[in-house]
Protein backbone atom coordinates (compact mmCIF):
# COMPACT_ATOMS: atom_id res chain seq x y z
CA UNK A 1 0.00 0.00 0.00
CA UNK A 2 1.25 3.37 -0.63
CA UNK A 3 4.89 4.10 -1.56
CA UNK A 4 7.12 1.03 -1.58
CA UNK A 5 10.26 1.58 1.30
CA UNK A 6 12.28 4.44 0.44
CA UNK A 7 15.62 4.51 -0.85
CA UNK A 8 18.27 5.64 2.09
CA UNK A 9 20.64 8.16 1.27
CA UNK A 10 23.85 8.64 3.30
CA UNK A 11 24.14 11.41 6.44
CA UNK A 12 25.90 14.36 5.98
CA UNK A 13 29.94 14.44 6.97
CA UNK A 14 29.87 14.74 10.56
CA UNK A 15 29.84 18.05 12.18
CA UNK A 16 28.05 19.14 9.15
CA UNK A 17 25.21 21.73 10.07
CA UNK A 18 21.78 20.75 8.38
CA UNK A 19 20.90 23.15 5.38
CA UNK A 20 17.17 24.58 6.15
CA UNK A 21 16.39 25.02 2.74
CA UNK A 22 12.79 24.94 0.71
CA UNK A 23 13.36 23.91 -3.12
CA UNK A 24 10.91 22.81 -5.32
CA UNK A 25 10.62 18.68 -5.42
CA UNK A 26 11.16 18.34 -2.07
CA UNK A 27 9.46 18.14 1.38
CA UNK A 28 11.45 17.72 5.12
CA UNK A 29 9.40 16.02 7.93
CA UNK A 30 10.79 16.36 10.79
CA UNK A 31 9.86 13.96 13.86
CA UNK A 32 10.31 15.17 17.71
CA UNK A 33 9.49 13.01 20.88
CA UNK A 34 8.63 14.49 23.56
CA UNK A 35 11.61 14.97 26.18
CA UNK A 36 11.88 12.50 29.00
CA UNK A 37 14.29 11.98 32.27
CA UNK A 38 16.79 14.58 32.10
CA UNK A 39 15.45 15.88 28.78
CA UNK A 40 12.70 17.05 30.24
CA UNK A 41 15.00 19.52 32.25
CA UNK A 42 16.63 21.36 29.08
CA UNK A 43 13.31 22.52 27.06
CA UNK A 44 13.37 26.15 27.03
CA UNK A 45 9.91 27.51 26.85
CA UNK A 46 10.87 30.94 26.79
CA UNK A 47 10.45 31.84 23.04
CA UNK A 48 6.62 30.70 23.65
CA UNK A 49 3.99 33.22 23.29
CA UNK A 50 1.07 34.20 26.07
CA UNK A 51 -1.31 32.23 23.65
CA UNK A 52 1.05 28.78 23.30
CA UNK A 53 1.28 28.99 27.50
CA UNK A 54 -2.34 29.30 28.12
CA UNK A 55 -3.01 26.41 25.43
CA UNK A 56 -0.23 24.30 27.59
CA UNK A 57 -1.30 25.29 31.07
CA UNK A 58 -4.95 24.20 29.84
CA UNK A 59 -3.84 20.58 29.64
CA UNK A 60 -5.13 18.27 32.03
CA UNK A 61 -2.33 15.51 31.60
CA UNK A 62 1.15 16.48 32.31
CA UNK A 63 2.37 14.75 29.84
CA UNK A 64 0.11 16.38 27.04
CA UNK A 65 1.08 19.78 28.52
CA UNK A 66 4.88 18.94 27.79
CA UNK A 67 4.23 17.42 24.39
CA UNK A 68 2.24 20.52 23.79
CA UNK A 69 5.06 22.77 24.34
CA UNK A 70 7.58 20.10 23.09
CA UNK A 71 6.24 20.83 19.24
CA UNK A 72 5.70 24.01 19.85
CA UNK A 73 9.02 24.87 20.79
CA UNK A 74 10.32 22.80 18.41
CA UNK A 75 7.90 24.30 15.31
CA UNK A 76 9.53 27.86 16.47
CA UNK A 77 13.28 26.91 16.20
CA UNK A 78 12.99 24.69 12.74
CA UNK A 79 10.55 27.79 11.22
CA UNK A 80 13.72 30.06 12.46
CA UNK A 81 16.11 28.08 10.94
CA UNK A 82 14.64 28.08 7.30
CA UNK A 83 13.02 31.99 7.89
CA UNK A 84 16.17 33.40 9.58
CA UNK A 85 13.05 35.05 11.97
CA UNK A 86 13.90 35.22 15.90
CA UNK A 87 11.97 31.96 17.13
CA UNK A 88 10.83 34.39 19.60
CA UNK A 89 9.13 36.46 16.80
CA UNK A 90 7.78 33.79 14.75
CA UNK A 91 3.67 35.28 14.70
CA UNK A 92 0.96 32.53 13.36
CA UNK A 93 -1.82 33.81 11.52
CA UNK A 94 -5.11 31.44 9.97
CA UNK A 95 -5.48 31.42 6.16
CA UNK A 96 -8.88 31.55 5.19
CA UNK A 97 -11.09 28.35 5.59
CA UNK A 98 -11.95 27.53 1.95
CA UNK A 99 -15.45 25.77 3.28
CA UNK A 100 -16.78 29.10 4.83
CA UNK A 101 -13.97 31.67 4.63
CA UNK A 102 -13.06 32.22 8.51
CA UNK A 103 -9.70 32.51 9.67
CA UNK A 104 -9.52 28.92 10.68
CA UNK A 105 -7.80 27.51 7.65
CA UNK A 106 -4.11 26.58 7.23
CA UNK A 107 -1.37 27.43 9.91
CA UNK A 108 0.80 30.10 8.32
CA UNK A 109 3.49 33.23 9.25
CA UNK A 110 2.23 36.75 9.27
CA UNK A 111 5.27 37.95 7.50
CA UNK A 112 4.81 35.79 4.57
CA UNK A 113 7.64 33.88 3.10
CA UNK A 114 7.09 32.47 -0.22
CA UNK A 115 7.38 29.79 -1.21
CA UNK A 116 6.94 27.97 2.55
CA UNK A 117 4.44 25.90 3.70
CA UNK A 118 4.11 24.23 6.78
CA UNK A 119 2.10 22.04 8.88
CA UNK A 120 2.20 20.36 12.65
CA UNK A 121 0.68 17.04 14.19
CA UNK A 122 1.46 15.65 17.99
CA UNK A 123 -0.33 12.88 19.77
CA UNK A 124 1.06 10.27 22.43
CA UNK A 125 4.35 11.68 23.34
CA UNK A 126 5.66 12.03 19.50
CA UNK A 127 5.55 15.64 16.94
CA UNK A 128 5.54 15.79 13.46
CA UNK A 129 6.60 18.78 11.69
CA UNK A 130 6.54 18.91 7.69
CA UNK A 131 8.00 22.12 5.42
CA UNK A 132 7.33 22.20 1.90
CA UNK A 133 7.43 24.31 -1.13
CA UNK A 134 3.96 24.10 -1.70
CA UNK A 135 0.49 23.37 0.44
CA UNK A 136 1.46 21.27 3.12
CA UNK A 137 -0.66 18.77 6.09
CA UNK A 138 0.75 16.14 8.78
CA UNK A 139 -1.17 13.94 10.74
CA UNK A 140 0.57 11.62 13.68
CA UNK A 141 -1.75 9.66 15.53
CA UNK A 142 -1.21 6.48 18.46
CA UNK A 143 -2.36 3.05 17.21
CA UNK A 144 -5.90 3.25 18.08
CA UNK A 145 -7.97 0.74 20.00
CA UNK A 146 -10.50 -2.14 17.88
CA UNK A 147 -13.11 0.30 20.04
CA UNK A 148 -11.93 3.06 18.56
CA UNK A 149 -11.37 1.00 15.21
CA UNK A 150 -14.82 -0.22 15.75
CA UNK A 151 -16.36 3.47 16.25
CA UNK A 152 -14.68 5.82 14.10
CA UNK A 153 -14.38 3.48 11.29
CA UNK A 154 -18.17 4.20 10.54
CA UNK A 155 -17.81 7.86 9.46
CA UNK A 156 -14.91 6.73 6.55
CA UNK A 157 -15.34 6.44 3.03
CA UNK A 158 -17.47 3.30 2.27
CA UNK A 159 -14.60 1.73 0.51
CA UNK A 160 -12.03 2.42 3.37
CA UNK A 161 -14.64 0.41 5.46
CA UNK A 162 -14.58 -2.11 3.17
CA UNK A 163 -10.62 -2.45 3.40
CA UNK A 164 -10.79 -2.57 6.85
CA UNK A 165 -13.95 -5.06 7.14
CA UNK A 166 -11.27 -7.69 4.96
CA UNK A 167 -7.71 -6.12 6.93
CA UNK A 168 -5.78 -8.75 8.92
CA UNK A 169 -4.12 -5.67 11.00
CA UNK A 170 -7.50 -3.19 10.89
CA UNK A 171 -5.95 -1.39 13.78
CA UNK A 172 -2.57 -0.78 11.63
CA UNK A 173 -4.64 -0.19 8.12
CA UNK A 174 -7.52 1.84 10.10
CA UNK A 175 -4.37 4.06 11.45
CA UNK A 176 -2.90 4.56 8.16
CA UNK A 177 -6.03 5.73 6.42
CA UNK A 178 -7.01 8.15 8.95
CA UNK A 179 -4.11 9.92 9.27
CA UNK A 180 -3.83 10.17 5.49
CA UNK A 181 -6.91 11.45 5.95
CA UNK A 182 -6.76 13.84 8.58
CA UNK A 183 -2.69 15.19 6.79
CA UNK A 184 -5.21 15.75 3.14
CA UNK A 185 -7.74 17.57 5.44
CA UNK A 186 -5.07 19.67 7.39
CA UNK A 187 -3.45 20.58 3.22
CA UNK A 188 -6.61 21.82 2.06
CA UNK A 189 -7.19 23.94 4.75
CA UNK A 190 -10.83 22.25 6.28
CA UNK A 191 -9.59 20.09 9.07
CA UNK A 192 -12.70 17.96 10.49
CA UNK A 193 -15.21 19.96 9.23
CA UNK A 194 -15.31 18.31 6.18
CA UNK A 195 -17.16 14.90 5.82
CA UNK A 196 -14.57 12.02 6.58
CA UNK A 197 -16.67 9.82 4.09
CA UNK A 198 -16.41 12.15 1.41
CA UNK A 199 -12.63 11.79 0.24
CA UNK A 200 -11.33 7.83 -0.04
CA UNK A 201 -7.65 7.81 0.66
CA UNK A 202 -6.98 4.07 1.20
CA UNK A 203 -5.21 1.04 -0.95
CA UNK A 204 -6.35 2.45 -4.36
CA UNK A 205 -3.92 5.18 -4.86
CA UNK A 206 -5.77 6.28 -8.25
CA UNK A 207 -8.70 7.18 -6.45
CA UNK A 208 -7.12 9.38 -4.13
CA UNK A 209 -8.23 13.14 -4.28
CA UNK A 210 -6.84 14.60 -7.28
CA UNK A 211 -4.17 17.17 -6.95
CA UNK A 212 -2.56 15.67 -3.58
CA UNK A 213 0.04 13.23 -3.21
CA UNK A 214 0.02 11.45 0.50
CA UNK A 215 2.59 10.01 1.65
CA UNK A 216 3.62 6.94 4.60
CA UNK A 217 5.37 8.59 7.11
CA UNK A 218 7.41 5.46 9.58
CA UNK A 219 7.63 6.56 13.17
CA UNK A 220 7.72 3.86 15.25
CA UNK A 221 5.47 0.22 15.77
CA UNK A 222 3.06 2.60 18.28
CA UNK A 223 1.95 5.47 15.89
CA UNK A 224 0.68 6.11 12.15
CA UNK A 225 1.94 9.53 10.52
CA UNK A 226 1.31 10.49 6.85
CA UNK A 227 2.11 13.43 5.01
CA UNK A 228 -0.56 14.96 1.93
CA UNK A 229 1.07 17.59 -0.20
CA UNK A 230 -0.32 19.82 -3.41
CA UNK A 231 0.56 18.77 -6.59
CA UNK A 232 2.37 15.51 -8.23
CA UNK A 233 4.58 13.06 -5.73
CA UNK A 234 8.02 15.17 -4.86
CA UNK A 235 11.14 13.88 -5.83
CA UNK A 236 12.51 13.78 -2.30
CA UNK A 237 11.41 13.07 1.06
CA UNK A 238 13.64 13.74 3.80
CA UNK A 239 12.56 12.71 7.48
CA UNK A 240 14.65 13.55 10.36
CA UNK A 241 14.84 13.61 14.17
CA UNK A 242 15.01 16.48 16.16
CA UNK A 243 17.41 16.23 18.71
CA UNK A 244 16.50 16.64 22.51
CA UNK A 245 19.23 18.65 23.05
CA UNK A 246 18.08 21.41 20.23
CA UNK A 247 15.18 21.73 22.49
CA UNK A 248 17.65 23.38 25.34
CA UNK A 249 19.16 27.02 26.20
CA UNK A 250 21.30 26.55 23.65
CA UNK A 251 19.38 25.57 20.99
CA UNK A 252 20.28 24.85 17.43
CA UNK A 253 24.29 25.22 18.22
CA UNK A 254 24.01 22.29 20.60
CA UNK A 255 24.06 19.79 17.68
CA UNK A 256 25.52 18.83 15.77
CA UNK A 257 28.39 18.48 17.93
CA UNK A 258 31.79 16.74 16.33
CA UNK A 259 31.44 13.49 15.59
CA UNK A 260 27.43 13.50 15.68
CA UNK A 261 26.11 14.31 12.65
CA UNK A 262 22.55 16.35 12.65
CA UNK A 263 21.57 13.32 9.90
CA UNK A 264 18.47 11.92 8.40
CA UNK A 265 16.23 9.15 9.97
CA UNK A 266 15.93 8.44 5.82
CA UNK A 267 15.90 10.42 3.08
CA UNK A 268 13.89 8.64 -0.18
CA UNK A 269 12.50 9.60 -3.37
CA UNK A 270 9.00 8.66 -3.84
CA UNK A 271 7.87 10.51 -7.27
CA UNK A 272 8.88 7.14 -8.85
CA UNK A 273 8.09 4.75 -5.89
CA UNK A 274 4.75 4.81 -5.83
CA UNK A 275 3.27 1.15 -6.03
CA UNK A 276 -0.41 -0.02 -5.66
CA UNK A 277 -1.16 -2.73 -3.09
Amino acid sequence: MGAVLPRYQPAAPEGEKQAFTVSPGNVDLWLIRSPEGGDNAVLDTSELDEAERRRANAFVRAADALLYATAHVALRRLLAAYTGIAPRHVQFLREPCPGCGAAHGRPALKEPVFPFHFSLSHSGGIALVGVAPVPIGVDTEQLASQETVNECSQALHPAERDELAEAADPKGLFGQIWTRKEAFLKGIGTGLSRDLSEDYLGADIERHPPGWSVIDVPCGRAHCAAAAVRGPAPERVSLQRVPGQWLGSRGIESHPAPGVPFAPMLACGVGRTADRA
